[in-house]
This record gives structure tokens, C-alpha cells and sequence, in this order.
């Protein structure tokens, strides 16, 4: 199909198609929802997450999709999970999660499925993780985090350290070092992801430019 001028970029498109796709439609309102419960302006939210105002703005409205590591911090600013906000609560617990159950969700090139129960202190993840660029995000916040590299390689940076994941390797590590994690291998790389959560709307996470500030 030849791309109309004036109009977006067929890569660009396709990208918005399948966000829209794979991103719950009740996501938005369910963001709003939580950080309301929790008492907090949408300024104070915005700025625990290190996010602007307009772009909190702009993912509880569902004019923007949120990636996993912003899913990440709103779950832990509102003391709640990922699945949570997915809207993925099942109406009891169950200890066993059989695949297929839950489906990928992908935003800015990460592409995750929760492995975990929902309403955990620990939260379980198998994750697609893209080839890791200088933008990607550092993140500072209470807890530990446990990743096991399945397919690919990982490249992550702890503090001033760097360290290269390959198959069957795995990190723990304590998350209030400075950390980012992001695939050696152009075509991505597939770990397991596992992180506490401190049930504590006061929970902080640092999401920036490559530079850790304290909200």
C-alpha cells in the first residue's frame, strides 16, 4: 500500500494500531481511579512518577499508551500491581496460572504477560525487552528485583556497573541502586522478571533521562 503524503508513516501507524490493540481500553480510567483513591493530585502523581503533569494527563484520558516501566511506578505509588491496573484482577486467588491465560500487553517496544497471582507482594512478569538505547529509563525505588535471562542477551547497569547477561544467567539485585535494563541483542531479549511491592502509596520511583532523581 503506498503511503499517502501528508498522512503518518505506515511504521508509525502500524505501531499506534497495535498498541491500541494490546493495551486494555480500561487501563485510562482505571489510573485515574487508583490515584484518586490514594488521595493524589494529579500533579503530586506526576511528579512521584517523574512524569509531567500533561503526560499523566494524557494516560488516564488514553491518549497515550503507558510503557512497563510507568506501569511499574503507578503501581507503586497507588499500592497496587500491574495486573491491577490491567484491570487483570481475578475474582479469588489462584495459585496456578496456565498460559495463554493472560495476554501480552506492548508499549514502547516492551511486550509483557503477567506469570504471577494478582495482589502479591511480588509481582511476575515474562518480558520482551527492546535493544537497549542511552534514553532508556534508570529506575531507583525501595524493594529488590530478580530477572533470568531466557532468550537473547540483557545489559544492565546497576550504579556505575554494567553487567551482560546471556541465557540461564540471572541478577538480583537491591533496586534502590540506580538501575536500567535493556536487550544487547538487536532483535530484543526474553528474561522472567520478578520484583517485590511495597504496598505503600508513599513508595517512590525514579524515572528519568538517564539521571536518578528522588520524588
Amino acid at each position: 500500500m503506498d503511503h499517502v503524503p501528508g498522512g503518518p508513516a505506515p511504521e508509525t501507524a502500524a505501531r499506534a494500531a497495535r498498541s491500541e490493540l494490546d493495551v486494555p481500553p480500561d487501563v485510562a480510567p482505571q489510573l485515574r481511579a487508583l490515584r484518586r483513591r490514594r488521595g493524589l493530585t494529579l500533579e503530586a502523581a506526576a511528579q512521584r512518577a517523574g512524569l509531567s503533569p500533561a503526560h499523566l494527563s494524557r494516560l488516564e484520558t488514553g491518549n497515550r499508551q503507558p510503557s512497563l516501566p510507568m506501569l511499574l511506578a503507578l503501581a507503586r505509588i497507588y499500592g497496587t500491581t500491574v495486573s491491577e491496573l490491567l484491570g487483570e484482577v481475578p475474582p479469588e486467588r489462584d495459585p496456578v496460572v496456565r498460559a495463554g491465560r493472560s495476554e501480552p500487553v506492548e508499549a514502547d517496544g516492551w511486550i509483557y504477560r503477567q506469570v504471577g497471582g494478582a495482589g502479591r507482594a511480588m509481582q511476575c512478569l515474562r518480558v520482551h525487552v527492546p535493544y537497549a538505547t542511552s534514553a532508556d529509563i534508570v529506575r531507583v525505588h525501595p524493594g529488590e528485583e530478580w530477572i533470568h535471562v531466557i532468550e537473547g542477551r540483557v545489559r544492565l547497569a546497576l550504579g556505575e556497573a554494567v553487567h551482560v547477561l546471556d541465557p540461564g544467567d540471572s541478577a538480583h539485585f537491591d533496586s534502590l541502586t540506580p538501575h536500567r535494563i535493556g536487550a544487547a541483542t538487536r532483535a530484543g531479549a526474553e528474561l522472567l522478571f520478578v520484583h517485590t511491592l511495597l504496598q505503600s502509596p508513599v513508595a517512590e520511583l525514579c524515572l528519568g533521562d538517564g539521571t536518578p532523581h528522588r520524588r
